[in-house]
């Protein structure tokens, strides 16, 4: 199985993350299939989120299954995600429900 995950970058205290598409067998920060973008918490850069909208809609609509952290990422960027089966957490219930509510 695909999965879009978070691969941790950066020194320690100073976290970077790229977006990637890996196969769910794979360590961390191994081998990925494809980069789809990046992310910077700290927000130390110009543009903290850059996500190749195309690439991941793609991904998305070929089976990747992303992981809560990637599909709240991919929300902010403006992927859609359709109907994507994610571990339904809390916080995943709670915004889904407040978006249904407002629209």
């Amino acid at each position: 199985m695909v999965k879009i995950r978070l691969m941790r970058l950066g020194a320690k205290k100073n976290p970077h993350y790229r977006v990637v598409v890996v196969d769910v067998r794979k360590r961390r920060s191994s081998d990925y299939i494809e980069l789809l973008g990046y992310y910077d918490p700290r927000e130390t850069v110009e543009t903290p989120l850059k996500i190749n909208t195309e690439r991941a809609q793609h991904w998305l609509s070929q089976g990747a299954q992303p992981t809560d952290t990637a599909l709240r990422l991919l929300e902010r960027a403006g992927v859609q995600a359709g109907s994507v089966k994610v571990k339904q957490g809390r916080a995943y219930t709670a915004r889904t429900e407040a978006a249904a509510r407002s629209a």
